[in-house]
């Protein structure tokens, strides 16, 4: 009999302004990867990403197993650059799939930040909701009722190794001091359903306009937030693609405002924050 594991596994937006490298929130689009032993290697999809052992599916199985005897069928949701969490989706799909057939019960948010290089969104995508990382481990809540996100997600994407050379080794004092209080607005806001405090907490002083002119459009549309109806807006991990925070009220119209704002060089999506984490089916 042949075994067959379905690994479903949702998109993620990592930072959330104060939150450098330590805030994330899962959101409801999804990868999906449907491992099949048939005895022999093979990577079937219609994305453009590789079809070797390259292939960042491939890569995450094979931190607990052998891949020589599957083929891996995948289809996502989530675009492929633009800072919404693909490469930690696929690196946790692969290493969920070999857990789960091999029964290994490994630390899969171990393994995952290993492989991606930082936490936050691995676990956003493996736990759901919002997440803190901190002393290597994650603590996760489920989003307040109401809130809801808009995507800009432009066509022009920025390599994350260039968002991060943008960054200084060393922070000043003062824009440290300005995220961790806007960090602790922004949970308790969250955990509080505060709107008001939600709005401060987006502020950021470390990352955002360091990066700016990597996605100058992104950067001018942040500024813009409130102007075009939303609560605040945050760039989503590395950029370009920016996160629009709002009340269930004001989405629809935001959402219009936006598509007129970016048309013909940034998709908009109506998103919802997604409250449950990566999961398998045995099939």
């Amino acid at each position: 009999m042949q075994r067959r594991r379905v690994v479903r596994v949702p998109a993620s937006s990592a930072n959330l302004g104060p939150g450098f490298d330590t805030f994330a929130a899962a959101l409801a689009l999804h990868v999906e990867v449907e491992v099949l032993e048939t005895g022999r290697f093979a990577v079937e999809t219609d994305l453009q990403i590789a079809r070797d052992r390259r292939n960042l599916v491939v890569r995450g199985f094979e931190r607990l197993a052998p891949p020589d005897a599957f083929t891996f069928r995948i289809r996502s949701e989530i675009p492929l650059s633009g800072g919404l969490g693909s490469s930690a989706a696929a690196y946790l799909a692969g290493l969920m799939a070999a857990d789960h057939l091999f029964e290994l019960d490994a630390d899969l948010l171990a393994l995952a930040t290993e492989l991606e290089g930082h936490p936050d969104n691995v676990a956003a995508a493996l736990l759901g909701g919002f997440v803190i990382c901190a002393d290597d481990e994650a603590t996760r809540f489920d989003p307040p009722t109401g809130l809801e996100a808009v995507l800009v997600v432009p066509e022009t994407a920025v390599r994350t190794k260039e968002a991060r050379a943008a960054l200084p080794a060393e922070v000043p004092m003062g824009e440290a001091v300005f995220n961790v209080a806007h960090g602790a607005l922004l949970t308790l806001g969250l955990a509080r359903g505060d709107w008001d405090l939600v709005a401060r907490g987006l502020a950021d002083r470390l990352h955002q306009d360091r990066r700016a002119p990597l996605f100058p459009r992104s950067a001018e549309l942040l500024g813009r937030a409130r102007e075009l109806g939303a609560l605040g807006a945050t760039i989503s991990g590395a950029g370009p693609t920016v996160l629009f925070w709002s009340h269930y009220e004001q989405t629809g119209r935001l959402f219009e405002t936006l598509r007129v704002e970016t048309a013909g060089w940034a998709e908009v999506l109506r998103v919802p924050f997604e409250v449950q984490g990566a999961r398998v089916s045995e099939l």
